[in-house]
């Protein structure tokens, strides 16, 4: 980490996960601990909630689960290299392409899914 770049003992959830571009805007990380799409050591977060180096954040962007551990704490957006080395990413891998296919999708506006389509989407996940 350079001198530049502030160190801290904690730091929002909000602004740390923006910083570290694990989300494109503040708000939009806001707007994700609002929704209870991230979690801190296991537990919900607020958007103000602090953070420390060694905790655990769990967070859902774009459909996908990521897991972070903190490494480094900054407060203001950072270049992709230095984000990088600011976490610890322990996310498991993206399914492969082939299952995301598989599964149907709905038009939208096509209404309410039948009892037909709703077996044969429990077929495809296995239930």
């Amino acid at each position: 980490m350079t001198e530049q770049h502030e160190l801290r003992r904690t730091a929002r959830v909000d602004a740390w996960t923006w910083a570290v571009r694990l989300f494109k805007t503040r708000s939009a990380a806001a707007a994700a601990c609002r929704a209870g799409h991230v979690r801190v050591n296991g537990n919900p977060a607020k958007p103000a909630q602090p953070v420390h180096a060694g905790d655990e954040i769990r967070l859902r962007v774009a459909g996908r689960e990521r897991v972070v551990v903190v490494r480094e704490l900054v407060v203001k957006r950072v270049g992709a290299p230095v984000a990088a080395q600011c976490f610890d990413d322990r996310s498991p891998p993206p399914p492969p392409p082939e299952v995301v296919a598989a599964l149907p999708r709905r038009d939208r506006g096509a209404g309410r899914p039948t009892k037909r389509d709703r077996r044969d989407t429990d077929r495809l996940r296995g239930r």
